[in-house]
Parts: structure tokens; sequence; C-alpha cells
């Protein structure tokens, strides 16, 4: 084999030029500009270049004026995203919500006792003899929970006094009206007329101080979740278009997906997730598993979903920031 040869298999070349942008990243030279930081994403490759396409078909979804579903995950409010959640309801840049029972709980706690920063290194055994329970880097006293039981017992009373049956969209709104903090995504659901759905309400402490109150009032007290995804079904037939934003995984995620499925899937779909696509879960499916089963819609003439494989809190602000408060596109 000559010199030429293996040359060739070093450095084959290649026949012709690519059409596609140069990769090229932001030019810190000059006057610093945010938003044009943001639009150098779409060039930069990897996730930054995710993220601007995130940031283009949610533009796309409030252009279509589309039916903008969030779906959260409890950690979202466990961390300072929660005032990005409240924003974006007061703002009205959405119009449903699908999360878990810690969103609830998490926000009524904070509308009066604040959670702490932490370290993610600690003592767990030494935490748990002081009372402090731990999330991430974020710790949360226990007392908060006691504080919480006497605030959802005195609800509990108002909320099963006429129905003893009630669904959690009905829950989540009465409580949201009970709030008074301007950074609660209940009240700003509430006073917006925004509906959230929590199809796993039991799944926190909400659960099981509503377990404790059935004790003591009788076996009648309920809550019923499928008149609630009745609603989620039959309003996204209603809606000319959607659009979904999901903010982690899991139940909220593919209740937004499989709601979706009846109407011949969702319009546009931006995903933020850490999950792994390799274990075949829910979680981990990107958004092109969702078209094989028809919960997301696949347009070829322009890309209508991506997926942003990146931790929620570094992410989210910057979709809101590129999507929604950009003075150049107002």
């Amino acid at each position: 084999m000559t010199d030429e040869d293996t040359r060739e298999n070093v450095l084959p070349g290649s026949d012709e030029e690519l059409d596609t942008e140069d990769v090229r990243g932001y030019d810190f030279r000059g006057e610093f500009d945010f938003f044009e930081m943001l639009d150098s994403y779409a060039t930069t490759g990897f996730q930054a270049t995710h993220l601007a396409e995130a940031v283009d078909i949610t533009k796309e979804m409030r252009d279509e004026d589309a039916t903008v579903y969030l779906t959260l995950t409890s950690n979202i409010v466990s961390s300072g995203l929660r005032e990005v959640v409240a924003h974006m309801v007061r703002e009205g840049y959405v119009d449903v919500i699908i999360t878990t029972s810690g969103s609830l709980t998490e926000d009524v706690i904070k509308t009066a006792k604040p959670f702490k920063m932490g370290e993610w290194d600690v003592d767990e055994a030494a935490l748990r003899e002081e009372g402090i329970n731990r999330l991430g880097n974020i710790f949360v006293p226990s007392d908060r929970y006691v504080w919480l039981e006497e605030y959802l017992y005195d609800f509990f009373d108002d909320f099963f006094d006429d129905e003893l049956v009630r669904t959690p969209t009905e829950f989540a709104k009465e409580l949201g009206e009970t709030l008074d903090d301007e950074d609660s995504i209940l009240k700003n659901a509430a006073d917006n007329d925004v509906p959230v759905y929590c199809p796993a309400l039991t799944d926190a402490e909400i659960g099981n101080f509503l377990y404790y109150y059935r004790q003591g009032s009788g076996p009648d007290v309920g809550i019923e979740i499928l008149d609630d995804y009745d609603s989620l079904i039959e309003d996204g037939l209603l809606s000319d278009t959607t659009g979904l934003i999901c903010v982690g995984a899991g139940v909220p995620k593919h209740h937004a997906i499989m709601t979706n499925l009846f109407r011949g899937g969702a319009d546009y779909a931006v995903y933020i997730s850490t999950g792994m696509e390799g274990d075949g879960s829910l979680s981990g499916a990107p958004p092109e598993e969702a078209v094989s089963w028809g919960k997301i819609k696949d347009e070829d003439a322009e890309p209508n979903y991506t997926q942003i494989e990146a931790e929620a809190t570094l992410v989210l602000p910057l979709l809101v920031a590129g999507a929604f408060e950009d003075p150049r596109t107002e």
C-alpha cells in the first residue's frame, strides 16, 4: 500500500460543499445584547441549537394562537422556576397546566414559608434528625408540612361542604382562590381562568392529608378524575391548534400527548428533558416517538417539535425570554 493510498483513508475529502449555515457562536466584542446572543444559539450547535429551535416553535404557537399546554413536574416548583411559571400564567402565555400533586403542595407552602438553599453532599441521617428534607441542593424544613396540614384541613372543610366528590381541577382552582401571593402558580391560574389538571392528586402530602381527613369525615369524601379527563379531551377537540411545552416528563407529559391523540395529535411540541431514551420509558421518549403513536403531528414543511436535552432550571428562563419577552418581536 502506497502513501497515496493511506492518505486517501486519512483524508478522503468531499465531493460537494454543504449548503447549511456555518457553525458560529456569539461574538462578545462590542456591546452585549442578550437577545442577539440567544439568536446565535441557532448556529452554536448541540443543545443550544435545540433551544433556538424551541424558541422558534414556541413563537409559532403564539402566532397561530394555539392553545398552549404547559406540563411540569413538582421539582420545577421546588426550584426558583416557580416564579417563571407564575409569570407565564399571569401574562397569558399558557392556557392549560398539567402537573403533579407535589407542585400544588409546594406552591401552597411557598406562599407562607420559603424553601432554603442547601447542599448536595450532606449527612442525610443528620438532616432527618434535624427535621430537614432535601430536594437536590434545596432544603425544606418539616415545619412547612405541619403548617400545610393545618391550612389544608381548614380548606377541606369548605371544599367538601356542599359536594363530597370533587375533581382535581376544582381542588386547584378553589385552593388558588384562597392564596395571597403574586408568585403563586395556583393563585395566578385561578385569577386568569387557567385550569390546573393534576391526575395524580394523591401522590404527595396532599394525598396523605386527604387520607387522614377522610378517616375523620367518612368514606363518602372523594376525588373524581374522569371528569377532568373528559374536559381535557373535549377542550382539545375544540381547539383549532394546540402546542405543548413539556418541562420534565412523567404523568403530566403523557396526559398532554395522550389527550391530544383524540384530535389527531398536537400541532407543536417542545420538550425539556433529561430522560434517557434507551430505557424505553415515557420520561425518556423523544417527540419523534409520540409521532409514531399519533400524539404529535409531523409537519413536513417545517419543524413543529423539538427536544432540549438539558436540566430545566438552565433552559426554561431562556426559552421564556426568547419566545415571549423579546422586544424586537412586539
